[in-house]
């Protein structure tokens, strides 16, 4: 019975990769073929980069990816920032009211963004940071999950080397980037990790917050890219989603036990 249940669940786990990743086969499929093959599978059909050439020719994609990568590098500083002092303060600072804090900080995790996305708007309007990188990033900076794996990942370290800090002279900063930032690369590999991918992939906000290429981002130039008004060619639009995945992707191949060993130092699942 045992044996019956194992092959049941490799089975549901193969079938769940399946279903999961065959959008990207068939987007894989589609952008190197003609839109009529493409449809029709078939097989027989010639490859062809004609694809890959419209859609390059199609949108500033050079801006669109550098625009990209300073969000989500502003992100990841600002987030870095805030969640190691956060992180911190909550692990090993006590002052008074601190876990009442600390709870008020994880409700931020039952908050979806888009319920805030009108108070952001307000906000950013008024410091004079719409239509910039800074403020598409500027909601994300503070980050509940963020905070907390900070403060597991501070809480871990052994007390003894934060009192041998102490007796050398260090003070609270001195302490925390000498002893528990060196201690806790691992978890700053891992959140770096899911802050980037979700960053890259974001679309609402940045939408409603960009109105030039000068700031728009990968994801809300690709749906301009891809809107009905601009006809609407499924392999053209499929190559140029595989032009905005590919560094993703790309990264994930060449660093992927590097992604492994930090998720599982850390205990995300």
């Amino acid at each position: 019975m045992s044996g019956l249940f194992r092959h049941l669940e490799a089975f549901g786990a193969l079938l769940l990769a399946v279903i999961w990743i065959s959008p990207l086969v068939f987007a894989f499929w589609a952008a190197f073929h003609t839109t009529s093959d493409a449809v029709n599978f078939n097989v027989a059909a010639p490859w062809t980069l004609d694809n890959f050439r419209t859609a390059w020719a199609g949108a500033p994609w050079l801006k669109y990816f550098l625009n990209t990568f300073l969000l989500v590098t502003v992100i990841l500083i600002g987030q870095f920032f805030v969640t190691t002092l956060a992180g911190f303060a909550f692990a090993q600072v006590r002052f008074p009211g601190r876990d009442v804090v600390f709870i008020l900080v994880l409700m931020q995790l039952f908050i979806l963004p888009e319920v805030l996305i009108v108070e952001n708007y307000v906000m950013i309007s008024r410091l004079g940071l719409f239509d910039t990188i800074l403020g598409v990033g500027m909601p994300y900076m503070a980050s509940a999950f963020g905070i907390f794996l900070m403060r597991q990942a501070f809480k871990g370290v052994p007390i003894e080397l934060h009192d041998a800090a102490r007796v050398e002279g260090c003070g609270w900063f001195g302490i925390l980037w000498r002893v528990y930032v060196p201690l806790a690369r691992p978890t700053y590999l891992a959140y770096a990790l899911v802050s980037v991918s979700t960053h890259w992939n974001n679309f609402l906000w940045p939408l409603i917050v960009t109105n030039s290429p000068d700031t728009r981002p990968l994801t809300v130039g690709l749906s301009i890219f891809g809107a009905p008004e601009n006809g609407v060619n499924i392999s053209v639009i499929s190559a140029a989603t595989l032009m905005s995945v590919a560094p993703l992707l790309v990264a994930f191949l060449v660093f992927q036990r590097q992604f492994v060993q930090a998720f599982l130092r850390t205990g995300i699942k």
